[in-house]
């Protein structure tokens, strides 16, 4: 077959020796084809660059065949690798995918929503803005049975299915890991209360602490409600974190933006980055080509945003409303490197 050559799910079933109502059902991820069927065909269709004729099944299914993305910044490591898991697992599906930007705000996330609404999008993938607060718009799509599945930034009210990193213990570990090495006074960067993400990983902060019989210091905790979007606002925290009565010695920052704008913070505030011992939560794969290399602790972003969007899907073919949702923990990672060696 030649590389501009239309690939059909005829071409696959022939190439697999399957029929094709069952290459149909494997790439739809329908229940009563097997896990292995379905890996075979998934893989030799992503192989072969096939994509579904999405005007025929939009026609056929009443289906739009688009998937509404919302999240806060796609320059966001995190969510740039939860995209492409998206992506990963909707274009095989036979879905195209629309991405918006919150930039942080809130009236903006509005707009966004109502926007891809209005476009007739099959389902929803939400990550919320720091502003978010007031979630009635999206109960209210929830309760006409609108299609939505959290991820990352997720509003416990709004009841779901949610795909999460386990914050709590990322956050834990890598406190933990900077305790051993002899660390004391760690300074906590993180965003809003409003976020989940936020108060899970201030608890495991915290609760880290209490396990080693270090006092907890609220004067250490400094909020970025703008989540890094500001620098400003960072080099602020980060100046207020050196120059105050509880001089640190180690800083942990609670989310992507964050880590990567403080350590560009930390250069100018008198060069601390080399003095102090450093983690910090980011995806970000240049994290091993600063001096010292960063320890960091790693989100499964990729498996994240495939994981929601099977749930997302599921719930769109479903023959019957779903109203039993869950909320799905997926493991993070402590990466150590240069940043965090002992004192």
């Amino acid at each position: 077959m030649k590389f501009d050559d239309v690939i059909t799910i005829k071409d696959i079933a022939k190439a697999l020796n399957l029929s094709t109502s069952t290459v149909s059902r494997a790439l739809r991820g329908r229940y009563e084809i097997s896990a292995e069927t379905k890996k075979m065909v998934l893989e030799y269709a992503e192989r072969m660059n096939y994509r579904p004729n999405l005007i025929a099944l939009s026609l056929k299914e009443q289906r739009s065949k688009a998937i509404g993305i919302v999240v806060s910044e796609i320059a966001n490591n995190f969510f740039s690798q939860a995209i492409n898991g998206i992506e990963s697992i909707a274009y095989n599906r036979g879905y195209h995918v629309i991405i918006t930007q919150s930039h942080e705000s809130r009236d903006r996330e509005m707009v966004n929503v109502q926007h891809l609404v209005s476009r007739n999008v099959d389902g929803l993938l939400l990550s919320f803005s720091c502003e978010t607060t007031d979630i009635s718009y999206f109960q209210q799509l929830h309760e006409k049975g609108f299609p939505m599945v959290q991820f990352d930034r997720v509003m416990e009210e709004l009841d779901t299915h949610k795909v999460i990193a386990d914050n709590y213990q990322g956050a834990f570990h890598a406190t933990e890991h900077l305790i051993s090495r002899g660390f004391r006074k760690i300074g906590h960067i993180t965003s809003t209360n409003n976020l989940n993400i936020t108060r899970e990983r201030l608890q495991g902060y915290k609760d880290a602490l209490l396990k080693h019989h270090i006092p907890y210091d609220e004067e250490l905790v400094k909020h970025c409600n703008r989540g890094g979007m500001i620098y400003e606002e960072v080099e602020e925290a980060v100046e207020s974190l050196f120059f105050n009565k509880s001089k640190i010695d180690a800083l942990f920052t609670a989310g992507d933006r964050l880590t990567t704008v403080c350590l560009s913070a930390l250069k100018n505030v008198q060069n601390k980055y080399k003095q102090v011992g450093f983690i910090g939560f980011t995806n970000t794969n240049l994290a091993d080509l600063f001096t010292p290399s960063v320890s960091v602790v790693r989100q499964p972003a990729f498996e994240i945003g495939q994981r929601a969007t099977e749930l997302l899907i599921e719930m769109i073919e479903s023959k019957k409303p779903i109203t039993d949702f869950e909320q799905e923990v997926l493991s993070s990672h402590l990466i150590v490197r240069d940043s965090s060696k002992p004192l």
